[in-house]
């Protein structure tokens, strides 16, 4: 697997798409390299001597009142600011240790005992953050036809370029297979990215469960919008111009949420909104959605981020953004119209007008327009909220649910968007819901609903089941999920109650769970930069290699959201994007970020890059890393791009970034 060296080409220029030149070529052998030991479970242990394993830790006085047994007190801070932040800056293990980790953790679980003033100044620069939903409709209107036809034109042209691109990383994929000995029709991960189906219209329902063939947590990944990852170091015409496009409403939304996740002292916060955003998943693509976004993220999601599980249900169930995804604003009792025609005719007929009701002046168009019951809400709020797919409930109780929530809709969609209950359109019969009679009347019906499943043992279940995959393992301990479902029905499903015990587990904290998860695409970028200490002046470039790399924000259009498990983030094409960012951001090739390798390698070490090569292990990979990892980078270290030379030229300077870029690439910093 080792590089024939090569003299690098003077005329070279870093191009973020896949293109076939030496560093490509360079990127996929690393990744190849990379893509085996994350297809199985590494011990994380691979680079503590054999000796040092036999032993216990030492009682640490960082570690005081945390059931740790197994890690190092290094270990232990690191294991929790990956898994309850975005991964370390330089100096957080530190200043950690100086805390103690069981008083940063408790700060972390009070959020706003935390001072978060240089964050607020930063989002200051996104003005669509503060607005109101009808001041968003209002200031940033859907462009007139013309202006339709020609964003349409120009997404043709970017879908052009990316075929010309998926071509070119047919031949890399090729070289790859030539690499291992593999011949070039074997089966091998796909590197060409899933395309995301087309959002549905503004009023019809959406294609809830039809997703494309392949990795479905990436479907959305095609989308070669503002967010869907096309060339990082281009700027959007949605930012570049301080336009008025609605398009710059999720914008500003992509751009606050890597920023909160960089240079929020809240990391938790951060952490846990981007869990219920998910949870609660809604797809920016879909309409009016994206006016609506800006609210139920603002003023739903963070505030109940640690709150009751059952006012988050409530919460979403209410927010104009989720009744619009789901359809339920358009879900009517299919006898609602009948009803209101005879109630017009009781009261024509009370005050002496017994006049014929008037003919419709388009009968077909009239059937069409008739609303009636709409499932996708019913459905969706027991399997992906609350119950879980095996949750215990019929096909009849999704109707039956979907009946308790009719009239539950959406005031001038298009003007204000406010939650309103319309009497009008709903259901006002008995309904039976897992066997518990529904007949509080009105809009209770659906408040009834919301109680039953939020305190169901399901729930208790699936909820804890779902935090402890995404904070401790892909499959997490039948043990830890059951206390954990305990605490949540003991305490009324108070989410930071739930977390505590998780926390405070030994589970949480055994070999097996450290560095266990495969960071997804977000988890990726944001912790490189933060790693690195990168000054970010505009998170955009971030936000598009989100999308490169396969998880485009707010763009996920099935409702299970986004995939929280390592298969559905590895595979060799989204390893080679992975490490395609990580080499450009350490080596300074994105618009509007800066890192300082040097100040954190040292100087000394660009004369040596086997010294370069240590210090960045040390730093990135906390000093562990596998064997593979090791002689696959060491192998790289005489190549011209490494030390900045022709293979005759006698002084070699190592291009630190390089060094720190493929350390950054390697397979030990995609885990957390």
């Amino acid at each position: 697997m080792r590089l024939q060296a090569r003299p690098a080409s003077p005329n070279f220029q870093w191009i973020p798409a896949i293109s076939v030149t030496p560093r490509s070529i360079l990127a996929a052998i690393l990744s190849v390299a990379c893509v085996f030991p994350l297809g199985i479970e590494m011990p994380a242990s691979a680079g503590i001597p054999a000796a040092a394993k036999d032993k216990k830790p030492k009682a640490d006085p960082a570690l005081k009142g945390l059931p740790i047994t197994e890690l190092s007190a290094d270990e232990a801070i690191l294991h929790a600011l990956n898994r309850l932040a975005y991964g370390p800056r330089p100096g957080d293990v530190e200043r950690v240790r100086q805390m103690g980790l069981a008083k940063w953790i408790e700060q972390q679980l009070n959020p706003n005992s935390i001072d978060d003033r240089a964050l607020d100044a930063r989002l200051s620069d996104y003005p669509t953050l503060r607005l109101s939903t009808a001041k968003l409709i209002d200031e940033y209107p859907q462009p007139k036809q013309a202006e339709k036809q020609a964003e349409k034109k120009a997404q043709a042209q970017e879908r052009q370029e990316q075929r010309r691109s998926d071509a070119a990383a047919t031949v890399v994929e090729k070289d790859m297979q030539k690499a291992q000995g593999q011949p070039a029709n074997s089966e091998a991960p796909a590197a060409t990215p899933v395309s995301a189906p087309q959002p549905a219209a503004d009023n019809e329902p959406a294609p809830m469960k039809q997703q494309a063939p392949g990795n479905a947590a990436t479907n959305g990944a095609g989308r070669r919008d503002v967010l869907g990852g096309g060339d990082p170091n281009n700027v959007p015409r949605a930012i570049a111009d301080d336009s008025k496009r609605p398009q710059r409403v999720v914008a500003e939304l992509g751009m606050a949420k890597v920023a909160r996740a960089i240079y929020s002292e809240r990391q938790l916060q951060q952490v846990m909104d981007d869990f219920w955003f998910n949870h609660f998943n809604v797809f920016a693509g879909k309409g009016e959605d994206r006016y609506y976004l800006t609210s139920y993220e603002r003023d739903v999601i963070q505030p109940r981020a640690f709150g009751k599980f059952k006012d988050l249900v409530t919460a979403t169930a209410k927010s104009p953004a989720m009744l619009f995804y789901l359809d339920n604003f358009l879900s009517a009792d299919p006898r609602a119209a009948e009803r209101q025609a005879m109630e017009r005719a009781m009261r024509q007929g009370r005050y002496g007008r017994r006049w014929p009701p008037r003919p419709a002046a388009n009968p077909q168009q009239a059937k069409k327009n008739e609303r009636g019951l709409n499932e996708n809400y019913g459905r969706e709020l027991m399997e992906l909220h609350t119950l879980g797919v095996d949750g215990g409930y019929t096909q009849k109780d999704v109707t039956e649910v979907a009946r308790c929530f009719t009239g539950w809709t959406i005031d001038k969609p298009r003007q204000y968007a406010d939650f309103k209950f319309d009497e009008k359109l709903h259901d006002p019969d008995p309904k039976i819901v897992l066997g518990k009679k529904i007949h509080a009347g009105g809009m209770k019906d659906g408040e009834q609903v919301i109680d039953l499943l939020a305190h169901h043992p399901s729930t208790a279940k699936f909820i804890s089941t779902k935090l402890a995959r995404r904070f401790v393992s892909d499959n997490p301990p039948p043990a830890l999920v059951n206390r954990m479902a305990e605490t949540f029905r003991s305490s009324d499903g108070d989410i930071k109650a739930v977390l505590k015990t998780m926390i405070w587990s030994p589970e949480f904290w055994s070999r097996e769970s450290y560095r266990a998860k495969i960071k997804t695409p977000f988890e990726l970028v944001v912790s490189a930069v933060r790693a690195l200490g990168t000054d970010v002046d505009t998170p955009m470039p971030l936000v598009q290699w989100v999308g490169r790399i396969g998880e485009p924000l707010y763009q996920c259009q099935p409702p299970t959201g986004y995939s929280d498990k390592a298969d559905a983030w590895v595979n060799t094409g989204a390893l080679l994007n992975r490490l395609n960012y990580s080499l450009a951001l350490a080596g300074n090739k994105m618009r509007g970020a800066r890192s300082d390798v040097p100040s954190l390698l040292g100087v000394d070490s660009s004369a040596d890059p086997k010294m370069a090569l240590d210090r960045a292990v040390q730093i990135f990979l906390g000093g562990q890393a596998g064997a593979t990892t090791v002689e696959t980078l060491e192998k790289q270290l005489d190549n011209p791009q490494v030390l900045q030379a022709k293979l005759d030229d006698p002084r070699k300077q190592v291009d630190l970034g390089v060094v720190a870029g493929l350390v950054l690439g390697a397979p030990e910093f995609q885990r957390r």
